[in-house]
């Protein structure tokens, strides 16, 4: 498995280790979502997703985009507008 230097499959990648962060956490998610304090909850999970994400991904891909952030609010978050929360 080599290091991505295309952007568009570094993308992939962020939304694919985020959705499984959601997948596998859903009741952390939405407890997070309605307490406010997802990226707490989730500390350890995202981290280690954010890891295998730039060990994947080629340095400089990783450093001029923002694929793993994006996936974070786009896969993890949005979805959860449904949830009543302070922050929305």
């Amino acid at each position: 498995m080599g290091v991505v230097k295309d952007s568009d499959v570094a993308r992939r990648i962020a939304r694919a280790v985020v959705s499984d962060i959601a997948l596998y956490n859903a009741k952390k998610v939405e407890e997070g979502i309605a307490r406010d304090i997802l990226f707490d909850l989730l500390k350890d999970e995202i981290d280690e997703g954010r890891n295998y994400y730039q060990s994947r991904v080629d340095p400089e891909v990783e450093r001029s985009t923002n694929h793993f952030n994006e996936a974070l609010v786009d896969v993890l978050i949005k979805p959860m507008g449904r949830v009543p929360s302070k922050a929305w």
